[in-house]
């Protein structure tokens, strides 16, 4: 224990002195990486590669201050396809290892990325902090609130740096559109609407078959009691069943309901409703594939989520957004850095454009590009403690909130929680919810 907090200790203390809180239009990830100089580069492991995984790799291999040293995956071909790209941004391949065990025996490398399917997210988190690593956890938090709060628990056993990738809390513009909200521009925000709309097909009915060969489903299933495997389930289609994936309300909902939340200034709720089901299709998709979530709070607040995976017809001119309703008017944030303001009668009163730029190797998508922003502000967090855009504890309180809408789907449609930290009370159906079971020898453990 005591060699890994002293891992941990060396490897947050630095002796750059750089700020990001000051980030400007142009000047970029890059340019931060030459005045930080080579001998100050991160070393990464990448979990997870094979759709949003193999994005970060793209973007955390372009930076100049970061090196890829392992990837990490239970599929043989996406590791290698990771890897190939990794090689072509930072001219050298990345080593392959297929158990994160293994992996995290590894004393060469300051920080895992983790990717994968949900059920993952939190068993690999904890795993990394006892091994003296740094994480960088792709929302949501956790799969159920019990482990969000075991990795609560961690973080602050071992002090190492936990970023959630709610990466638009690090975007310039977003960040000061909710800033204009905490200064009044809309007066007093009082409801935070909330949506995302898809077309997302059947996933048909799965049959049951022989794994694959390039695919280590064992380790795939990891945590989770293990289950029979079928064709319609990986890569993506975890996500619509209860055992491996939190639905659409986890997948696409946590990055609004997080602004909605910051917004409004809101921790725990009082109140949570939810009412939804799997309306369009009949198949094994479990999840809601229509749902509406409210969230109310002691300031007479509230926050609505509304998912629509398999109609996409825009809300507010966008597929996913936000909107804050205030005494005086109403600011919309959609997908991307950029804002509007409109007055009471939704007169349009002011509109900030995405103006950001910045210069980094490889990349083309402008996400990515703005997204660099909040990895390097995981690096400055790891390389001198600079305040993170999005610790775990803030993003364990946003992956919350979306879990107890879950929970209340899943168990009559309202709960009452305790405002203090969100628990859920006088409903022991409801908080059976609160966990889950594991696989013998994998229950995780602060």
């Amino acid at each position: 224990m005591n060699s890994r907090r002293d891992f941990i200790k060396k490897t947050t203390i630095g002796a750059t002195a750089l700020s990001f809180g000051g980030v400007l239009p142009g000047f970029g990830a890059r340019s931060y990486a030459n005045i930080l100089g080579a001998n100050d580069r991160i070393r990464v492991a990448m979990m997870g590669v094979n759709a949003r995984g193999l994005a970060l790799a793209n973007n955390f291999s372009s930076q100049s201050n970061c090196e890829i040293v392992y990837i990490c995956d239970v599929d043989t071909r996406a590791a290698d396809k990771c890897a190939g790209q990794v090689e072509g941004n930072q001219g050298k391949r990345p080593g392959l290892e297929g158990d994160i065990r293994k992996l995290l025996e590894k004393k060469d490398f300051d920080a895992l990325v983790v990717a994968t399917p949900d059920h993952w997210h939190a068993p690999a988190a904890i795993m990394a902090s006892q091994a003296g690593k740094h994480v960088y956890l792709e929302k949501p938090a956790s799969h159920n609130p019990r482990e969000g709060e075991l990795l609560l628990a961690t973080q602050k056993k071992y002090g190492n740096v936990i970023q959630m990738g709610n990466q638009r809390r690090s975007w310039p513009n977003v960040a000061k559109a909710i800033q204009e909200v905490h200064n009044g521009v809309i007066g007093k925000a009082y409801l935070a609407k909330t949506w995302y709309t898809n077309n997302r097909p059947s996933i048909g009915v799965g049959k049951a078959t022989a794994v694959p060969s390039w695919l280590n489903y064992e380790l795939w299933q990891g945590p989770a009691p293990r289950r029979e495997y079928k064709d319609n389930l990986i890569h993506y289609n975890w996500h619509w069943f209860w055992h491996w994936g939190t639905g659409e309300a986890l997948n696409n909902g946590t990055h609004m309901v997080d602004l909605a939340r910051w917004g409004l200034q809101v921790d725990y709720p009082t109140k949570v409703t939810s009412a939804g089901g799997r309306y369009r299709y009949q198949d094994d998709w479990q999840t809601p594939d229509t749902q509406i979530i409210n969230l109310e709070f002691a300031d007479k607040s509230m926050i609505t989520w509304e998912g629509r995976s398999c109609n996409g017809t825009p809300i507010e001119g966008s597929t996913v957004g936000v909107i804050f309703y205030g005494e005086n008017g109403s600011l919309q944030i959609d997908g991307g850095n950029a804002y509007k303001v409109f007055d009471l009668k939704g007169k349009l009163v002011k509109e900030v454009k995405n103006d950001f730029t910045i210069d980094a190797r490889n990349l083309t998508n402008p996400s990515q590009a703005l997204d660099a922003i909040h990895i390097q502000n995981f690096f400055e967090g790891i390389k001198n403690g600079q305040k993170l855009a999005s610790d775990i504890e803030s993003g364990h309180i946003s992956t919350l909130l979306v879990q107890l809408g879950n929970i209340a789907q899943r168990s009559g449609g309202f709960l009452e929680t305790d405002p203090a930290n969100g628990h859920i009370l006088n409903n022991k159906e409801a908080r059976k919810l609160w966990s889950r079971e594991y696989e013998k020898g994998w229950e995780p453990k602060a």
